[in-house]
């Protein structure tokens, strides 16, 4: 399988995409300013199970100069090559986290993230599911499933990407959302812009407009965390402060 890291390096972000969540190549769809926005009941995509994928790599340009550093302290090691895994600490330290704010019809308002272990549930209400914590940006690396059966139940969805250890990490990790509907293209937002102070990304919105369900760009970088998403879209949740499962 092509990595997505692969083809943004030959095609600058156009062209063919891959899936990075597993299954054939496919064409995918990139959110951009101009083209801010998609509609999936326009392309039959907005019943069944989508995925939401967030995956990452560490800036090439920080790899490069990781190894000219390593060379000038030890000479010997510029005839060894880099070996470039994005699942090992020793390549990337950083920990970005896949979340949803969400809000039902009902009023129920919540999120599902992994600080807390507010993972959700697919089947019941929010009916947004996070399958999992990925703390080293391994290819796979973090999805979340939507039960778009249950779409009439949903007002919106703001997907985000927060920082876990409060290290600014943005500026280092060049990161993709990807979103997987049950039809049509596949959907992308690339955190491409250089945020060095931001902790937190509003990436996408997800709601009915004029009875369509729409997947819109924001790409929303903040200094703060979730309690500043929230205020900036009128979630007015209560935070508090916690940790994740096995973590102190």
């Amino acid at each position: 399988m092509v990595s997505l890291w692969e083809n943004w390096r030959r095609g600058l972000g156009r062209g063919p995409k891959f899936d990075t969540v597993g299954g054939p190549a496919t064409y995918a769809t990139e959110l951009t300013r101009r083209n801010s926005s998609v509609s999936l009941t326009r392309q039959g995509a907005d019943t069944g199970s989508m995925q939401i994928n967030l995956s990452w790599r560490m800036r090439s340009s920080d790899l490069e100069e990781r190894s000219r550093r390593g060379s000038l302290r030890h000479p010997l090691r510029a005839f060894k090559p880099e070996v470039v895994q994005a699942h090992t600490r020793g390549v990337v330290s950083v920990d970005l986290d896949l979340a949803c704010m969400y809000e039902l019809t009902d009023g129920t308002r919540g999120v599902v993230q992994p600080l807390g272990n507010f993972l959700g549930d697919f089947n019941a209400a929010p009916y947004v599911k996070l399958t999992g914590d990925d703390r080293f940006g391994a290819p796979s690396g973090e999805t979340m499933y939507v039960n778009l059966d249950h779409k009439d139940e949903i007002r919106r969805l703001l997907v985000f990407v927060y920082i876990y250890d409060n290290t600014p990490a943005f500026d280092r990790a060049q990161a993709v959302v990807s979103v997987v509907p049950s039809n049509g293209a596949r959907i992308e937002v690339g955190l491409h812009e250089r945020a060095p102070q931001a902790r937190s990304c509003a990436v996408l919105l997800i709601e009915h407009e004029k009875n369509e369900l729409v997947v819109r760009r924001e790409a929303r970088y903040v200094y703060g965390f979730q309690s500043e998403l929230d205020r900036l879209y009128g979630w007015g949740l209560q935070w508090g402060r916690a940790t994740k499962a096995g973590r102190i």
